[in-house]
């Protein structure tokens, strides 16, 4: 793996707009940087296909990360010229007012915002100790009237909206900052991994899947799954980071510890046989890897080990600090090593080792 290019492509996908249902930009990035992995298709929801070469015969493994990111869509146009919206995906109200966005306009533009709120001056004692609340919160492009946002800016009801943020690597700490590495991370893992394998043989056919609308409820899953129709799977996934938000003794995503291997979430038990085979090969290969145990939280996994028949999953995480929020901070090395991890789990896995899961 060539680190400037790998990094060069993280920014790439990570500055890249591509909320939930608006996918376009990102999955453009996808084809340009997995082009010449294999043949690829892509259907009418934006979910995009890379199907390796080679494998015929084999049992299918479906490399799943998904396209979208969290943000914002446009609901309605104040006289004022201020814009009312609500969140796509998973949002902490507080983590949301006084940073910028972009609004993509009528003509494919994106326009500059902030997520502006009362300010204190105007806040009575009441609404001062009162808890952040997205629906008292408007965006503000600098219009005057509803007028100009909707003949000036071009700004149309159902506008897709995203964190505006620059991607920064810190080659000294080797730590990225930036936006969606929840989870472009994933996607560029789910490439790098295919690069890595291009010259190898495994015993399984390969097809990478890169789901729309994640976000908004694992949707695109609901499809890449019926499509591939895998035998075996694994996820990618830029996974929240616990390590500066609970008790030493309970940290189970730390940055620079490896990714992480979850055994449970909300909508998956991880098939433990497989889970085994990824820890003992971490082991082997002196891999750092971290195991959680999540009561809260989901990944396409939750979708994908229900498709038509019992598809063991494993879920190879990224942490990521602050996902969900406007920046993340995550470290090369996860990184690296979660590419790693799984190249040498394919490398594993044939006919037999799959049905003894």
């Amino acid at each position: 793996m060539d680190k400037q290019k790998t990094v060069a492509m993280i920014g790439d996908l990570s500055g890249a707009p591509g909320v939930s249902g608006f996918e376009d930009e990102a999955v453009k990035l996808i084809r340009h940087y997995g082009g010449d992995l294999g043949s690829i298709a892509e259907d009418a929801m934006r979910n995009l296909y890379i199907k390796r070469p080679g494998g015929e015969g084999c049992p299918v493994l479906m490399l799943d990360a998904h396209s979208d990111e969290v943000g914002f869509m446009v609901k309605a146009i104040r006289p004022n010229g201020t814009l009312e919206f609500i969140p796509l995906g998973g949002w902490v109200p507080a983590n949301v007012s006084a940073h910028r966005v972009l609004i993509r306009n009528a003509l494919g533009l994106w326009i500059p915002g902030v997520i502006a709120s009362k300010p204190p001056h105007y806040l009575s004692e009441a609404e001062k100790k009162a808890p952040p609340d997205l629906a008292a919160m408007v965006i503000d492009v600098g219009a005057v009237s509803d007028r100009e946002v909707q003949e000036e800016y071009k700004i149309p009801l159902a506008a897709p909206v995203v964190p505006d943020v620059r991607f920064e690597y810190n080659e000294k700490q080797d730590t990225m900052m930036g936006k969606a590495f929840d989870n472009r991370l994933g996607c560029a893992a789910l490439i790098a991994t295919l690069d890595a394998l291009k010259d190898k043989s495994p015993g399984v056919s390969i097809t990478g899947a890169f789901a729309a609308q994640e976000e908004v409820g694992l949707r695109g899953a609901e499809v890449t799954a019926q499509a591939v129709r895998p035998d075996i799977a694994i996820s990618f996934e830029g996974c929240p980071a616990d390590d500066t938000v609970v008790d030493s003794y309970a940290v189970q995503t730390a940055l620079k510890k490896g990714p992480m291997l979850r055994h449970i979430d909300m909508k998956m038990i991880t098939n433990p046989r497989f889970q085994a085979l990824a820890l003992s090969t971490a082991r082997e290969k002196n891999i750092p890897v971290q195991e959680a145990v999540r009561s809260g939280g989901s990944t396409n996994g939750g979708i994908i080990h229900l498709t038509g028949k019992a598809v063991p999953v494993i879920v190879i995480g990224i942490p990521v600090r602050y996902a969900h929020t406007h920046y993340g901070i995550s470290a090369y090395a996860d990184f690296e090593n979660a590419v790693k991890l799984a190249c040498e789990v394919i490398q594993k896995l044939d006919e037999k080792t799959i049905r003894s899961f």
